[in-house]
């Protein structure tokens, strides 16, 4: 399979198609790949195994269906830490930083 590599490539030389939304005085880099011919490199095979689109397979939900979710989550995992301890923790963590 033939690859061909250009760095540093103008945009003002691109085909119109190529260079929507770059700006035209930036250099980009460009690879070309020959597509093999066994159909190997199809967008059926490459991507065979993995699931479809998660976000666009999720069951859409309301806003007032997901603030009832957070609500049970923690309900039913409640904190083990009172606001006091993780306030402290937080300020420990930012103080390391003033350290340095």
């Amino acid at each position: 399979m033939n690859k061909i590599v250009r760095e540093f490539y103008p945009v003002s030389r691109l085909p119109d198609d190529l260079k929507s939304g770059l700006d035209e005085d930036a250099l980009v880099r460009i690879v070309i790949e020959e597509t093999p011919e066994d159909g190997s490199g199809s967008p059926e095979t490459i991507w065979a195994g993995y699931p479809e689109d998660e976000e666009a397979s999720r069951p859409k939900t309301s806003i007032a269906e997901t603030l009832e979710g957070i609500r049970l989550y923690k309900a039913s995992h409640p904190s083990t830490e009172t606001e006091e301890q993780v306030v402290r923790r937080i300020r420990e963590l930012r103080d390391e930083w003033d350290d340095e």
